[in-house]
């Protein structure tokens, strides 16, 4: 039994331990930036694009849980052709756990691990290389405008900021082609062109057809 003087400061712990479920159970308030990955222009530095129709919402919400999501072929005038998927969401694990297994299933991928394509800002990117030596795939993590280097440590984070303010949705940019090398600096390709140029879109959030 609780003696009556302990009784009040343990009522006020209870009601602080009890404000994360109240406002993530009952009132589960989401940030809204206002931005969408559909605005991403089809056209990019040259690249032209068509929707690539091999997923559907519902599995893009099943594995992503995502309803803002994008997938398309952009093809340069010399038929080069990249994949991008692009996807916004609140559950970040889903997003950052291994997004290769599900857009490049059934090729066998290298985690190469980190790199940075150049600019302002620098882009963190974290790339794989096909076991067979020819294609790539490499991914990319924005939250509030600041690209995610370790999304493991970003979310135990955010998670503590969390249990009393609104959740905010994280962005995946994921690119992939079957033709690219090993020996090719990834910096330097056509995909972290157009990777770089699809989030620039992004955050511009018009758009806007660039053309060489």
């Amino acid at each position: 039994m609780i003696s009556s003087r302990y009784a009040l400061p343990v009522a006020v712990l209870l009601l602080i331990a009890l404000i994360p479920t109240i406002i993530h159970n009952y009132i589960s308030p989401v940030a809204d930036d206002g931005k969408s990955v559909r605005l991403i222009s089809p056209v990019l530095i040259g690249f032209s694009s068509e929707p690539f129709l091999r997923h559907n919402d519902r599995w893009v919400k099943t594995l992503f849980g995502s309803e803002d999501w994008i997938e398309r072929i952009y093809k340069d005038p010399k038929g080069n052709e990249l994949k991008v998927f692009a996807a916004r969401s609140y559950d970040y694990k889903k997003l950052y756990h291994h997004p290769e297994l599900a857009l490049s299933h059934g090729i066998e991928l290298i985690d190469v691990g980190g790199i940075t394509i150049p600019g302002e800002p620098e882009i963190p990117v974290h790339l794989l290389r096909s076991a067979s030596g020819d294609g790539s795939a490499a991914y990319v993590l924005l939250y509030e405008g600041e690209f995610i280097k370790d999304p493991v440590l970003h979310q135990f984070t955010e998670s503590i900021k969390q249990m009393v303010s609104s959740r905010k949705v994280m962005t995946l940019f994921y690119i992939s082609d079957t033709t690219s090398s090993a020996d090719d600096e990834y910096s330097q390709s056509p995909s972290a062109s157009i990777l770089a140029a699809v989030i620039q879109s992004f955050i511009e959030n018009k758009v806007i057809n660039i053309e060489d």
